[in-house]
């Protein structure tokens, strides 16, 4: 299984960069894995909420196959320990060929986007900033890794 993770918009934060480059070498020992980023609009001042949604939304969608089983990181998503999480990773890999996870820019996402999704996850009930999700949730896809394989990064 390939696993994609979708941002949009760049990392600004250099530490956020050099810590999600390291989670995403070391997720790239377990599985085939990419960052994907689709470049933040332009001219937004004169675009409202929705329209930024919106128009974010139809660049994703450019990125996704058919066959893409995709997941949102949404704070309406599903809520799981990490032990449970790597379960359901473990799942993912024995079913899906491409697992597409998007992250979205600081207005969420699009209905366009909800529609094409086949699940959401979420990180926290609490509220990241969308460039810090992206550190966090790649070191969870490694702990996933590492929980899968037996590997003692992970202390339960």
């Amino acid at each position: 299984m390939k696993t994609l993770l979708l941002l949009v918009g760049k990392t600004q934060n250099k530490h956020f960069i050099a810590g999600i480059n390291d989670y995403a070498e070391r997720i790239g020992h377990y599985m085939p894995f990419e960052i994907k980023v689709i470049p933040e609009l332009r001219n937004t001042k004169n675009l409202s909420e929705q329209q930024q949604k919106t128009q974010e939304g139809e660049l994703l969608l450019k990125q996704l196959q058919p066959s893409d089983t995709v997941v949102l990181l949404d704070e309406r998503g599903t809520d799981h320990r990490s032990v449970e999480f790597a379960d359901w990773l473990q799942k993912k890999q024995n079913t899906a060929r491409r697992l597409v996870f998007i992250i979205g820019g600081p207005y969420g996402f699009s209905e366009a986007i909800y529609k094409r999704a086949n699940e959401m996850v979420s990180l926290s009930r609490m509220t990241f900033s969308h460039q810090m999700v992206r550190l966090v949730f790649t070191e969870q896809i490694y702990r996933a890794c590492t929980i899968i394989k037996g590997e003692p990064y992970h202390h339960e």
